[in-house]
């Protein structure tokens, strides 16, 4: 069985939804979906590290979430540039001073606060399975590009399908499309020292419905989350 070091990335800045991981979604902060889902999926508090640069944020997890927040994001990898593979790695860097092992690693963005601990799990069964260098959580795409993707011609402006011959009548006929729906990655942590996220050359998609696939970006995402959530919470 492997054991899996679980990084939440919470940046204190955001400007789609200014303040958005510890803003009340469902009565509850946002950062604590993706605690709750982690501890849900089998993890340990010693193995989920949330990944901060913001005191606020880091005390929110503490208070409501009752997560021991003892390690800090570095201000130079909490900018609008700073890159996720750094910002893993120096999570995994500090596991490892810590003497924390683990076998894997899984990404959980808090702006996915409809993934589940059964989602998470089944990509990490995924992963163990078959090792690959990423299993990541995807949605059928909305567009297709066999279908309904077009492009222009550099010299004529004239559109044309972005893949195959455009002969396709149906979608359902099309070869699916995917596309990350920002949910779950589980990592091989030898790969991604090696190797940026977007040149893995062993990726492994897990299928996750459009109904748990919503990324808060926008205020309007956030309004459909709360809507779903207090339908959840109805039933």
């Amino acid at each position: 069985m492997l054991t899996p070091l679980y990084i939440i990335p919470a940046r204190g800045g955001s400007k789609g939804i200014p303040r958005k991981n510890i803003k009340l979604l469902g009565g509850r902060p946002l950062i604590d979906y993706a605690i709750a889902e982690a501890r849900a999926a089998g993890a340990d508090d010693r193995h989920i590290i949330l990944s901060t640069d913001d005191a606020e944020i880091a005390q929110v997890a503490r208070d409501f979430s009752h997560l021991a927040v003892d390690y800090m994001r570095p201000a130079e990898l909490a900018t609008d540039t700073a890159g996720s593979r750094e910002v893993i790695i120096d999570a995994m860097d500090y596991a490892d001073s810590q003497g924390i092992t683990y076998d894997c690693v899984v990404l959980l963005q808090p702006t996915s606060p409809l993934r589940t601990a059964a989602d998470i799990s089944a990509a990490v069964a995924l992963f163990a399975q078959h090792r690959p260098d990423m299993v990541v959580s995807v949605v059928e795409a909305a567009s297709n590009p066999y279908y309904n993707c077009f492009e222009t011609e550099p010299d004529t402006g004239f559109l044309h399908i972005s893949k195959g011959d455009g002969l396709y009548t149906r979608r359902q006929d099309a070869p699916k499309a995917w596309e990350y729906n920002g949910a779950v990655y589980v990592i091989d942590p030898q790969a991604i020292r090696h190797w940026p996220l977007g040149k893995f050359p062993r990726r492994m998609p897990i299928e996750m419905p459009r109904s748990r696939s919503i990324d808060l970006d926008t205020p309007t995402d956030w309004l459909v989350a709360e809507a779903l959530i207090a339908q959840q919470n109805v039933k």
